[in-house]
């Protein structure tokens, strides 16, 4: 393919993806297929000699879309939304062709110094301390990871790294082993699963704090005092908490405000994961649920779930003094002498490698501005306040947790079992789709608000579908 046939089939491809997502909700919104269903499809072995671009195209069809569960559909409502924009897929075809592989700022100025403007872009919009702000001197500041998974690793490495000096800086003659092997880490019960795995890869426990309804299942700071105590009085080393703010299950927010002095007090790593409910704290009546940032060492979200910034592109900010923990001495990976930016990220993340992601974030902040993006956010949380309104009003559903954003948590008045089947057959309609959670034991149904395009009319479609649904689950019942 050369350029004159590039031109030709990108633009195709802009009007294939164009007319995709414009045409999405006549899609079926979840697959009918089973595991494996693809390789049947397509050859056991790349062609030998190059099939044609109109051949390729024409499996998308064939081959992929019957396999495709439509995130952007307006009748996706499950898990939590992965943002999407024209203005950033823009952005991205730009970066994939500029192609730079930003592991220093010497491999591309532009790619460094941008990512660290945009986080400082939107440090502000957050109003976080100035301690977050990279700034022209390089004091805090943040980089972009793939995903939260990665962010709460990366905190996790290094709070385990600070505990271990600290302690070694008192008693040089103590083993490292000696030190890491007694480390515990605190996260809630309502935590997502890869806070546990990031405390499996680095090799230290993490004990859950339990939450209860009552609580809004939150963390308490007596509940983490307490077990703080307990592991110091059992001869262990407690280290690194991470709080969440808008939990998986049901967008529970951790009291950081009791939990982050009480961190500070023990020297202990205070990290906030706010994957899902951060996008919503440039709205200035969310930004008080944030409120405790400051006792944080460090803050991460996904751009990429609702700043309409398509995946993957995660925000991880750390405090100044928490960057010398994430920074090694020296690299053998760059031998050799180059300029460094004053505030050079390459050790704040796994992988060396970085894509030139910041670009989506420039195009969809100067392409939305902040009014757009908030209008954007408060859109989704009336949608969802909708829906709430519409449950509340059948008096065979109840509520399962308070409504703050743009997740619902619902179910019907019964066994765990109703509801179940309620989902299986909400799911195997393939109308709308939704996922469960547990809370306090009872099987929830989630109806999340994720896609760019969703309106009122969808809210009630699926509404009356789920309630239609439900007269025939109940009606099925033994009496």
């Amino acid at each position: 393919m050369d350029t004159t046939e590039f031109r030709r089939r990108g633009k195709e491809m802009v009007d294939l993806i164009a007319d995709y997502l414009e045409n999405i909700e006549q899609r079926t919104v979840y697959p009918d297929v089973e595991p494996g269903y693809l390789r049947s499809l397509i050859p056991e072995e790349a062609p030998e000699d190059p099939d044609t671009y109109e051949d390729v195209v024409k499996d998308i069809e064939r081959v992929i879309m019957p396999g495709v569960t439509h995130w952007h559909s307006p009748y996706f409502y499950a898990y939590f939304p992965t943002a999407n924009s024209f203005p950033a897929m823009l952005a991205d075809m730009l970066s994939g062709a500029i192609g730079c592989i930003g592991f220093s700022w010497a491999a591309s100025p532009a790619c460094t110094e941008l990512e660290t403007v945009m986080m400082d872009w939107l440090g502000k919009m957050l109003k976080l301390p100035e301690d977050f702000i990279a700034g022209t001197h390089g004091q805090g500041g943040g980089v972009i990871q793939g995903t939260a998974s990665e962010a709460t690793l990366v905190a996790l490495l290094a709070a385990r790294c600070r505990a271990v000096r600290m302690i070694l800086a008192s008693d040089p003659q103590r083993p490292e082993t000696g030190i890491t092997s007694k480390l515990v880490a605190y996260s809630s019960d309502q935590a997502h699963c890869s806070v546990e795995r990031a405390g499996m890869i680095a090799g230290v426990r993490m004990k859950k704090i339990p939450t209860d309804q009552s609580d809004k299942y939150a963390v308490q700071g007596e509940t983490l005092r307490r077990m703080i105590q307990e592991d110091k009085a059992a001869g262990l080393i407690p280290f690194y908490f991470c709080a969440t703010l808008g939990t998986t299950p049901s967008c529970a927010f951790d009291h950081i405000t009791e939990l982050g002095p009480i961190c500070n007090a023990e020297k202990i790593w205070m990290h906030i994961d706010a994957a899902y409910a951060g996008s919503s704290f440039i709205c200035p009546e969310f930004r008080p649920l944030l409120n405790g940032i400051e006792f944080a060492d460090s803050f991460n979200f996904n751009a990429h779930k609702w700043l309409l910034v398509n995946f993957d592109y995660e925000f991880t900010l750390f405090a100044p003094l928490t960057l010398t923990h994430l920074s090694p001495s020296a690299s053998p990976c760059l031998p050799l002498p180059h300029p460094v930016s004053p505030s050079t990220s390459q050790h704040w993340q796994i992988p060396l490698g970085r894509r030139f992601r910041s670009l989506k974030m420039w195009f969809v902040f100067r392409m939305y501005g902040l009014k757009g993006l908030q209008d954007y956010i408060r859109k989704h949380v009336e949608l969802a306040k909708e829906f709430e309104s519409l449950v509340r009003a059948d008096q065979r559903f109840e509520i399962s947790a308070d409504v703050v954003l743009g997740l619902v948590c619902f179910r019907l008045k019964g066994s765990n079992e109703v509801n179940e089947t309620l989902l299986k057959r909400i799911n195997n309609g393939r109308k709308i789709h939704l996922v469960p959670c547990l809370l306090s034991g009872q099987f929830v149904l989630r109806f999340a608000l994720c896609a760019r395009t969703t309106e009122s009319r969808h809210i009630r479609e699926a509404w009356r579908l789920i309630t239609q649904l439900a007269e025939e689950v109940m009606q099925e019942l033994p009496h």
